[in-house]
């Protein structure tokens, strides 16, 4: 069996430099766009495949939502999210909100393990332009 491929490839390096240079949650296509200045010859499964690597080794959060695309954040420092009900824009709560407790919460068949709090709000472009 072979071991997992886990160098920081070249690819992997532009996808987290670029990923790590904008705070708009870029899904995998945005990112894609954005490698391609730097490496035109990228593919977008390439940039899929990094970004599930990403993501695996912690150096990534996916953002996951039901009924959402997929998004990337490049800050894994500890913090919740909101996002735009309207556009679906989404942006960093900084300071972090405490996670709510799991402690004393059960739910037959399961074994809670985490909570996650995102919010939801309008952003300041939807906002003007609904006035």
């Amino acid at each position: 069996m072979s071991q997992p491929q886990t160098r920081m490839t070249r690819q992997r390096m532009v996808i987290l430099e670029e990923l790590r240079k904008v705070k708009t949650h870029p899904t995998a296509d945005e990112l894609y766009a954005m490698v391609r200045t730097r490496m035109p010859r990228i593919s977008l499964g390439t940039v899929y495949r990094n970004l599930d690597f990403l993501t695996e080794s912690q150096e990534i959060l996916k953002l996951e939502s039901a009924g959402s695309i997929r998004r990337f954040d490049g800050d894994t420092r500890p913090h919740q999210h909101v996002r735009c009900r309207v556009c679906g824009k989404i942006g960093d709560v900084m300071p972090p909100v405490p996670s709510p407790s799991v402690e004393g919460v059960a739910v037959e068949g399961f074994t809670i393990t985490a909570a996650r709090v995102e919010y939801e709000g309008i952003c300041e472009d939807c906002a003007k332009r609904a006035s």
